[in-house]
């Protein structure tokens, strides 16, 4: 799986892109989230709180709740704003 961190999600984890293989039982954004929370304290604070990230799946905005396989690309960013 290819994880892609932008902004300051990036800045705390340290990486811009991994690709992990987390353990089978990840099936969702949100066990993923979990998984990677307990990767290090870098991971623990860029996703302390889950409100202020987006989640995208194979470019499309996905929620915390969609299915994710070992083959997807998951992409973790903060809300965009325009001016």
């Amino acid at each position: 799986m290819k994880l892609l961190y932008f902004a300051w999600l990036k800045q705390r984890i340290g990486v811009a892109e991994e690709t992990v293989a987390p353990p089978a039982e990840v099936r969702t954004v949100a066990a993923l989230v979990d998984w990677l929370r307990a990767r290090g304290p870098g991971y623990a604070q860029a996703f302390a709180d889950l409100s202020t990230i987006r989640v995208a799946v194979n470019q499309e905005f996905a929620r915390l709740d969609a299915a994710i396989g070992p083959d997807d690309e998951v992409a973790l960013f903060p809300p965009v704003t325009g001016g």
